[in-house]
């Protein structure tokens, strides 16, 4: 959502606050806050920031609910041109301590947020210098720990914008969708504060689903969009087959993991032209989208601010149609792996981001994915992706979504291991499932074991953990 801005971020969440006025933008419960209501809350936590000598460049880590307060603290550390790390809940304890030791000048909590608020009003012009780190994005972790994505206050700037008019066609789409959005979990993932902030900029309210139970929570709170991972767009399809009432429902944001073609078509099918598949990395931000109206099988077209490289193993362009590694630029990219040279290098290299996804892009612009780079498991000595992999396990019409991971095998070093979940009321012939992978890739890529689940282990972040199901192996 590009633009350039002469003031940095949050200026335009404080003008889209300004903007709506006495219009509620967030809802929790009993409890409603207008525009102006939560620009004084920011006020007054700026200040309170100010007075524990927070500002520019200087490190603070926010450990926060799902509430009104949490929003303001969050644009109030930007107001003052911190350096924003916001935890998720639900990390294991060596995660979270090694979090907060990077280098954080103080760690806030609703406790102490709640005393924040009793401070008079202060200035709400935006401190932020465009070179200086705006957050720290941590990743999901399911490797190890957690990397923290240094984004500075020029990428976010960049991000942001106010004017409609310059948003990407798809989000000029769903915007008119986000009438009463719905947040839960923690407001410091990105994309539930993305979403929420383009929420209240669209002209709606950002409602708290509290507690966060699905489908009950859309129907109670007559919601009219959300962020969804690819499990939980499952369980609202199998909601609504057992009859639930999701009428309400204009738009779903699945982001977080690939949505096969058969699990998208599904969605389709069952909850009607609402799914809005997103393709983004926390390195990176936004990289494509697909419209309600396009036909699964790809995460659409980047927009026009989004650049798009596909490269061969040697770090050539390769043209459209021929499958290789995508490289990306766009107007919010993170610079670095804060403290992590090493990785950063890796990544992070001459103004692109590599995004270690394998994929290639068609005649009309569309974006394929088809596995991740470092995703292989080696068969006698023959490395494997296991993206293709899984794509054909779901081009069966009794699989959902297919998980593959290598175990280790005395015959063959690493076999493949594929974990498959079945759609709908559907029994997979796992002959069948075989037999296709070996059609489409030849022998090397069959699985030798085949297990059917339910549905896959969630990491802390919401996305299927695939390290999980190696480790029960």
């Amino acid at each position: 959502m590009g633009h350039d801005n002469p003031e940095p971020f949050p200026s335009s969440a404080l003008d889209a606050l300004a903007e709506a006025g006495h219009r509620t933008v967030f809802e929790h419960g009993d409890r409603t806050v207008t525009g102006t209501e939560m620009l004084d809350l920011t006020a007054r936590i700026a200040n309170g920031l100010r007075g524990m000598t927070i500002g520019p460049g200087v490190g603070i880590a926010l450990m926060l609910g799902v509430n009104a307060e949490a929003l303001a603290t969050i644009l109030a550390a930007h107001v003052v041109g911190a350096r924003v790390l916001g935890i998720r809940p639900g990390l294991p304890d060596d995660q979270v301590q090694h979090l907060l030791s990077l280098d954080n000048a103080a760690v806030i909590t609703d406790a102490q947020v709640e005393g924040l608020t009793t401070n008079p009003a202060g200035s709400l012009r935006p401190q932020g210098k465009p070179d200086d780190v705006a957050r720290l994005i941590h990743t999901s972790g399911s490797t190890g720990m957690p990397k923290a994505v240094a984004q500075t206050y020029a990428a976010m700037t960049a991000e942001w914008a106010a004017d409609p008019a310059r948003w990407p066609a798809v989000i000029r789409e769903l915007a008119p969708r986000l009438g009463r959005h719905l947040v839960f979990g923690t407001l410091a993932s990105q994309v539930m504060f993305q979403y929420a902030l383009l929420a209240i900029g669209a002209g709606g309210t950002v409602v708290v689903a509290d507690p966060p139970t699905m489908p009950e929570a859309i129907t109670r709170l007559r919601a009219t969009s959300l962020v969804s991972t690819v499990p939980r767009l499952a369980a609202l399809v199998a909601a609504k087959r057992a009859g639930a009432d999701l009428s309400t429902l204009q738009g779903i944001v699945v982001a977080g993991s690939p949505l096969s073609e058969a699990r998208h078509r599904e969605a389709l099918d069952v909850l009607g032209p609402i799914v809005f598949h997103g393709y983004g990395q926390t390195e990176a931000g936004l990289i494509a989208m697909t419209f309600p109206t396009d036909p699964p099988g790809d995460v659409g077209r980047a927009p026009d601010d989004v650049t798009v490289e596909i490269r061969d193993p040697d770090g050539a362009a390769v043209p459209d149609g021929t499958e290789g590694e995508l490289f990306v630029r766009t107007p919010g990219q993170s610079r670095e792996y804060w403290g992590d040279p090493v990785r950063s290098a890796e990544v992070f290299t001459g103004g692109w981001v590599r995004t270690r996804d394998l994929g290639h892009r068609d005649a009309e612009g569309r974006l394929h994915l088809t596995g991740r780079a470092r995703d292989v498991v080696i068969v006698n000595a023959v490395v494997h992706y296991a993206g293709p992999i899984e794509r054909a396990i779901t081009g069966h019409p009794d699989v959902a979504e297919a998980y593959v991971v290598g175990v280790p095998d005395d015959e063959t070093g690493e076999a493949v291991h594929a974990f498959i979940v079945p759609l709908g009321d559907a029994v997979p012939d796992l002959a069948e499932v075989r037999a296709l992978v070996i059609d489409q890739l030849g022998a090397g890529c069959a699985p030798k074991r085949m297990t059917v689940i339910d549905k896959p282990p969630i990491a802390p972040s919401g996305k299927p953990d695939k390290r999980l199901l190696s480790s029960d192996n």
